[in-house]
């Protein structure tokens, strides 16, 4: 069993940046794909970044695009996303999710995808950006 538990959420002010921690135990991330999403109060969870399994490839959401990075370290069992020119509407919930190759070989190949295609979550760290 995967489990998920973030890190690094806080109070920035915009323009500032932040970089958030998936701590992964129990299995090996290497064979996941893992996403971030986010979820504003009000608002449905979106899809902001994924990595595929192995981290062959990345993708964004146009909000994210240029400004968010996503990284793995297999070494320490962690995957990142770097924030960087934060703006108020990126003030969220932020969320770690994982699915394994062996349930979806397609996901985060075209697309960061639905909530609905990522098996194991995290409970989420909140990020905030105000003055």
């Amino acid at each position: 069993q995967l489990q998920l538990v973030e890190s690094g959420g806080g109070l920035v002010q915009p323009g500032g940046s932040l970089t958030l921690s998936c701590t992964a135990s129990g299995r090996a991330l290497d064979y996941y794909a893992i996403a971030w999403f986010r979820q504003a109060p009000g608002k449905d969870r979106e899809g902001v970044s994924c990595s595929s399994a192995y981290g062959t490839s990345t993708l964004y959401a146009g909000s994210a695009r240029g400004r968010f990075a996503i990284s793995r370290n297999n070494a320490k069992n962690t995957a990142y996303l770097h924030m960087s020119s934060l703006r108020p509407e990126d003030t969220a919930v932020y969320f770690c999710a994982a699915v394994h190759i062996t349930v979806s070989v397609s996901v985060c190949h075209s697309e960061v995808g639905s909530e609905y295609d990522y098996r194991d979550w995290g409970q989420g760290t909140q990020v905030t950006v105000s003055s």
